[in-house]
């Protein structure tokens, strides 16, 4: 009989079914250890009775919280709330919650502060975005952990049930050939920091674009910015001061792009009259400034939801295709021919 309050418990349920708590925690997850005839027994009361266990009691059975982190040290913040929203979309049907942890993999401690916040948690995975994804001794911490991880990456670095690749080098490429196709010589890169891989594969993309067009990227014209707004605009002003400024820049993403709006605008630069902008990530602020920004479209929220999905895919069941998503050109106002 089932108490008054209609509430059914794991201990009702093995009562009913003649079998312990232990056989019944088993069957709900999936244990091999149960015979056929006892799990169909039990099954058929849970489903009779419609029990369903406390999450975090099934948790604590499994030693695993109900829990994904998302760990980054990504400095533009449009990206991370994309990201979130995708990992959000795989989520949605499942039990499953989205932890986020930002983090300085320049800044001392980094390391073990996430070891301990992996540990104390027990994930039950780990969604890695650039550069945090590029970190391979954090991989192998997260896995020893017996975590589950998935990786975005902008080059092959794992198995295909693990990554999420981006191409970013093939829309760099795509930025040079739009640039060069509009007749510029004299063009500037603003890159991302060194220490992400983006920033490599972005830089080794548009190089080869304006070669395939004969134009060399004059070092003298390639600056180092952190994917900031800030430091867009201060990359710019450095440019702007040129005796022989360039008549294009292309930015490692959009928020910097945005800082070279601004340095234009102190400077009296008209956009694009006198100076053609592209991006990268074409973010919701591409099409809301003016004139709109022509940028590299990578589809972050996309790419989140692949990575969800990667993560509560059957571990048995091997992938063989990696997940991949290829970049495109968007072309706003922010370009033109030079003067």
């Amino acid at each position: 009989m089932i108490k008054p309050t209609g509430k059914v418990t794991i201990n009702d349920i093995a009562r009913l079914s003649g079998v312990s708590k232990k056989t019944v925690s088993r069957v709900i997850n999936d244990s091999p250890k149960v015979r056929p005839a006892t799990r169909a027994r039990v099954q058929a009361v849970i489903e009779e009775h419609g029990y369903s266990p406390h999450p975090e009691a099934r948790a604590l059975a499994l030693r695993k919280s109900y829990l994904v982190a998302m760990i980054y040290d990504n400095p533009s913040p449009q990206y991370i709330v994309n990201m979130q929203r995708g990992i959000l979309d795989a989520l949605e049907h499942s039990d499953l919650q989205l932890v986020i942890r930002p983090c300085d993999r320049g800044e001392e401690g980094y390391f073990g502060g996430i070891r301990k916040f992996i540990k104390q948690q027990r994930f039950f995975g780990a969604i890695l975005p650039p550069s945090v994804s590029e970190d391979q001794e954090l991989v192998d911490m997260i896995e020893e952990s017996g975590c589950r991880y998935v990786r975005i990456a902008s080059v092959i670095m794992d198995s295909p049930g693990n990554t999420v690749k981006t191409h970013d080098s093939e829309g760099a490429e795509k930025a040079a050939h739009h640039i060069a196709d509009l007749g510029h010589q004299r063009i500037a890169h603003i890159r991302g920091p060194l220490s992400f891989r983006s920033s490599h594969e972005r830089y080794r993309g548009f190089e080869l674009g304006l070669r395939e067009y004969g134009i060399r990227l004059d070092p003298g014209l390639v600056l180092e910015g952190g994917y900031t707004f800030e430091t867009g605009f201060e990359c710019a002003r450095r440019l702007f001061d040129m005796d022989h400024p360039p008549t294009a820049v292309f930015t490692g993403n959009d928020e910097m792009a945005t800082g070279v709006y601004q340095a234009a605008r102190q400077a009296g630069i008209r956009v694009p009259e006198d100076i053609s902008i592209v991006g990268y990530d074409d973010t919701p602020i591409a099409s809301r400034i003016w004139p709109r920004l022509t940028t590299v479209r990578l589809p972050i929220r996309r790419m989140g939801q692949a990575a969800g999905e990667l993560l509560l895919a059957d571990p048995t069941e091997t992938t063989q295709r990696y997940v991949s998503f290829t970049p495109e050109l968007v072309v706003r106002e922010s370009t033109a021919p030079p003067k």
